[in-house]
């Protein structure tokens, strides 16, 4: 019998096949756990995130698109945004806790074939060429905004800045860092 692709069994999980979660467990959550416990300061946050992210597959009416990119890429762009509001969760419960999300780190623990460690591998140190072109301040909000999970409230309040500066440093950012990617891409 063939091995269902990711998409086979996503389609699977909209029609609350249970052996079809089952099998996405068994296939990604090391790499879900993985992404997790680098981003969580603590193991019981990372199998947390883990049982949310698999909860939120079988619950959700989201829809993977094979089109726009990697199934993997898409799970883990989820396990991100799901840690990032249990650190909030945490963060308002305990007070100021920092977020330590070692985001670059946990890409490099993912487990996978040696071809898509080495085209992630790539797509990161593209990123980080890119972000070489940003001011100081740009990087600063892209780093606090989506690796270490704060607001854009949060992130003016911390810089004393009305907050439709750091809107339109974050857009000016985003934009800098499409237009740098797209030209390194037509290089290749």
């Amino acid at each position: 019998m063939p091995i269902p692709t990711d998409t086979d069994l996503m389609r699977q999980i909209r029609e609350q096949r249970a052996d079809a979660l089952e099998q996405m467990y068994d296939r990604y959550s090391r790499l879900v756990y993985s992404f997790a416990r680098r981003a969580c300061a603590e193991e019981t946050m990372a199998r947390e995130v883990v049982q949310l992210v698999f909860t939120r597959l079988w619950t959700t009416r989201a829809e993977f698109d094979a089109g726009r990119g990697a199934f993997s890429n898409w799970l883990v762009t989820m396990t991100r945004n799901i840690a990032i509001d249990v650190m909030r969760r945490e963060r308002r419960h305990q007070g100021a806790l920092p977020i330590d999300a070692a985001v670059d780190r946990a890409l490099d623990d993912e487990p996978g074939n040696p071809e898509t460690a080495a085209l992630r591998r790539s797509s990161h140190s593209e990123l980080v060429r890119a972000s070489r072109v940003l001011s100081e301040s740009q990087q600063r909000v892209i780093e606090l905004l989506y690796w270490k999970g704060y607001t854009l409230q949060e992130i003016a309040e911390m810089g004393h800045e009305p907050i439709g500066t750091v809107k339109n440093r974050l857009h000016q950012a985003l934009k800098t860092l499409r237009r740098h990617l797209q030209s390194l891409r037509e290089e290749q």
